[in-house]
Protein backbone atom coordinates (compact mmCIF):
# COMPACT_ATOMS: atom_id res chain seq x y z
CA UNK A 1 0.00 0.00 0.00
CA UNK A 2 1.21 3.42 -0.87
CA UNK A 3 1.97 6.57 1.89
CA UNK A 4 -1.37 7.80 0.36
CA UNK A 5 -3.84 4.69 0.87
CA UNK A 6 -3.62 3.44 -2.94
CA UNK A 7 -2.69 0.07 -3.81
CA UNK A 8 0.19 -0.41 -5.79
CA UNK A 9 -0.90 -2.58 -8.98
CA UNK A 10 1.67 -3.38 -11.46
CA UNK A 11 0.85 -6.11 -13.57
CA UNK A 12 3.48 -9.18 -13.97
CA UNK A 13 4.45 -10.95 -16.80
CA UNK A 14 0.88 -13.40 -16.47
CA UNK A 15 -1.18 -10.09 -15.80
CA UNK A 16 -1.88 -10.53 -12.43
CA UNK A 17 -0.84 -7.46 -9.85
CA UNK A 18 2.48 -7.56 -8.47
CA UNK A 19 2.96 -7.86 -4.69
CA UNK A 20 3.99 -4.67 -3.15
CA UNK A 21 8.09 -4.99 -2.38
CA UNK A 22 7.66 -4.27 1.67
CA UNK A 23 5.94 -7.76 2.03
CA UNK A 24 8.23 -10.59 2.78
CA UNK A 25 9.27 -13.12 0.52
CA UNK A 26 6.71 -15.54 1.98
CA UNK A 27 4.49 -12.87 2.45
CA UNK A 28 4.96 -12.59 -1.89
CA UNK A 29 4.47 -15.86 -2.03
CA UNK A 30 1.16 -15.64 -0.35
CA UNK A 31 -0.15 -12.96 -2.33
CA UNK A 32 0.78 -14.55 -5.56
CA UNK A 33 -0.89 -17.87 -4.79
CA UNK A 34 -3.75 -16.10 -3.37
CA UNK A 35 -4.27 -13.54 -6.50
CA UNK A 36 -4.07 -16.28 -9.30
CA UNK A 37 -5.97 -18.73 -7.38
CA UNK A 38 -9.03 -16.73 -6.96
CA UNK A 39 -8.53 -14.16 -9.51
CA UNK A 40 -8.32 -11.34 -7.11
CA UNK A 41 -7.55 -7.85 -9.08
CA UNK A 42 -9.97 -5.47 -8.05
CA UNK A 43 -8.78 -2.12 -5.81
CA UNK A 44 -10.39 -3.43 -2.91
CA UNK A 45 -9.50 -6.68 -2.55
CA UNK A 46 -5.81 -5.69 -3.17
CA UNK A 47 -6.18 -2.99 -0.56
CA UNK A 48 -7.65 -5.99 2.10
CA UNK A 49 -4.62 -8.62 0.87
CA UNK A 50 -1.99 -6.03 1.30
CA UNK A 51 -3.17 -4.65 4.86
CA UNK A 52 -3.78 -8.70 5.90
CA UNK A 53 -0.06 -9.65 4.54
CA UNK A 54 1.51 -6.78 6.43
CA UNK A 55 -0.15 -8.13 9.59
CA UNK A 56 0.95 -11.59 8.59
CA UNK A 57 4.56 -10.31 8.34
CA UNK A 58 4.07 -8.72 12.22
CA UNK A 59 2.71 -11.58 13.57
CA UNK A 60 6.07 -13.45 11.87
CA UNK A 61 8.34 -11.05 13.29
CA UNK A 62 6.64 -10.78 17.01
CA UNK A 63 6.71 -14.65 16.67
CA UNK A 64 10.93 -14.88 15.82
CA UNK A 65 11.13 -12.27 18.67
CA UNK A 66 9.80 -14.61 20.97
CA UNK A 67 11.19 -17.59 19.52
CA UNK A 68 14.30 -15.99 20.52
CA UNK A 69 13.54 -14.09 24.17
CA UNK A 70 11.08 -16.78 25.15
CA UNK A 71 6.76 -15.72 26.48
CA UNK A 72 7.88 -13.88 29.36
CA UNK A 73 10.36 -11.24 30.08
CA UNK A 74 11.41 -9.65 33.76
CA UNK A 75 10.19 -6.62 34.82
CA UNK A 76 11.85 -3.80 36.70
CA UNK A 77 10.74 -5.51 39.63
CA UNK A 78 12.03 -8.55 38.98
CA UNK A 79 8.35 -9.58 38.02
CA UNK A 80 7.96 -12.17 35.11
CA UNK A 81 5.07 -10.89 33.14
CA UNK A 82 3.94 -11.61 29.12
CA UNK A 83 6.31 -10.54 26.55
CA UNK A 84 5.12 -7.33 24.79
CA UNK A 85 5.49 -9.47 21.62
CA UNK A 86 2.96 -11.80 22.64
CA UNK A 87 0.02 -9.41 22.30
CA UNK A 88 1.63 -7.92 18.76
CA UNK A 89 1.75 -11.95 17.27
CA UNK A 90 -1.36 -12.49 18.69
CA UNK A 91 -3.23 -9.35 17.46
CA UNK A 92 -1.15 -9.13 14.23
CA UNK A 93 -2.22 -13.07 13.65
CA UNK A 94 -5.85 -11.78 13.98
CA UNK A 95 -5.48 -9.30 11.81
CA UNK A 96 -4.52 -11.21 8.99
CA UNK A 97 -6.96 -14.12 9.45
CA UNK A 98 -9.94 -11.22 9.14
CA UNK A 99 -7.89 -9.97 5.92
CA UNK A 100 -8.83 -13.03 4.55
CA UNK A 101 -12.04 -13.28 6.29
CA UNK A 102 -13.26 -9.91 4.53
CA UNK A 103 -12.08 -11.47 1.12
CA UNK A 104 -14.94 -13.80 1.43
CA UNK A 105 -12.86 -16.45 -0.55
CA UNK A 106 -14.64 -19.41 -1.85
CA UNK A 107 -13.22 -22.53 0.07
CA UNK A 108 -12.34 -23.85 -3.35
CA UNK A 109 -9.88 -21.86 -5.28
CA UNK A 110 -11.50 -21.47 -9.16
CA UNK A 111 -9.76 -23.87 -11.12
CA UNK A 112 -10.42 -25.24 -15.03
CA UNK A 113 -9.22 -28.87 -14.56
CA UNK A 114 -11.19 -31.67 -14.50
CA UNK A 115 -11.49 -33.02 -10.57
CA UNK A 116 -13.65 -34.18 -7.86
CA UNK A 117 -16.88 -32.87 -7.81
CA UNK A 118 -17.75 -30.45 -4.46
CA UNK A 119 -19.87 -32.79 -1.25
CA UNK A 120 -23.18 -32.11 -0.85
Amino acid sequence: MMPNGTVRTARRGNGFPKAPRALSPAAKRLWRGLVEEYALDDVAALAILTAGLEAFDRAAAAKALLDVDGPTVTDRWGQRKVHPAAGVERDSRAAFLGALKQLNLDLEPLRDAPGRPGGS
